[in-house]
């Protein structure tokens, strides 16, 4: 594929990403998708010949490898102050999009985890590289339930975005960070 069509193609993945966070799966209509990439419709298909569920399977996979590289990437002294930067960057991300963008799984997770085996799939491979991330992390500070810290973080992360956005309030997100140090 040439320079033009990953263009095009990364539009699109960037466009439905959008619309996914802030709307789910079903705020996310195809022709939305087209509009807010600025491609042609017939280049959806070109790129995405399985359709919706494809995009929205690749859109799913690329923000599970950015919030991945998102975690191995901060440079932190320990776990703690890890996942103290973490949140602020999340918060910081959530508060920039007027409170529409805070985990870019969650919302398709919820919708389709109980119908949908393919995107679900996508979904649980999202959690549990985030959760490997931690995990490791956890294991390079000396933690020995570093697998039951590891989901119990990512628990309290993925709810303090959820009650973050729904109170538009960052205050959710404090507590947590405060939490997760009083655990660890």
């Amino acid at each position: 594929m040439g320079q033009k069509g990953e263009e095009t193609r990364t539009r699109l993945l960037d466009a439905a990403s959008r619309l996914l966070e802030s709307g789910g799966y079903f705020g996310a209509g195809l022709n939305q998708v087209i509009a807010e990439s600025g491609a042609p419709r017939g280049s959806l298909y070109f790129h995405f010949p399985g359709g919706k569920d494809q995009l929205v399977s690749e859109s799913v996979r690329r923000a599970g490898r950015d919030i991945s590289a998102l975690i191995t990437g901060l440079e932190a002294t320990s776990t703690a102050d890890l996942l103290s930067q973490l949140l602020a960057v999340l918060g910081d991300r959530l508060e920039r999009s007027a409170w529409h963008q805070g985990c870019p799984v969650a919302t398709v997770a919820l919708e389709l985890s109980a119908t949908n085996d393919a995107v679900q799939q996508v979904c649980s491979e999202a959690y549990q590289s985030w959760e490997a991330a931690l995990r490791d992390q956890l294991l390079a500070d000396g933690h020995p339930d570093a697998e039951d810290l590891a989901t119990t973080v990512l628990a309290l992360i993925e709810g303090g975005l959820l009650l973050a956005r729904a109170h538009r309030s960052r205050q959710p997100l404090i507590r947590v960070s405060r939490t997760i140090k009083a655990i660890l």
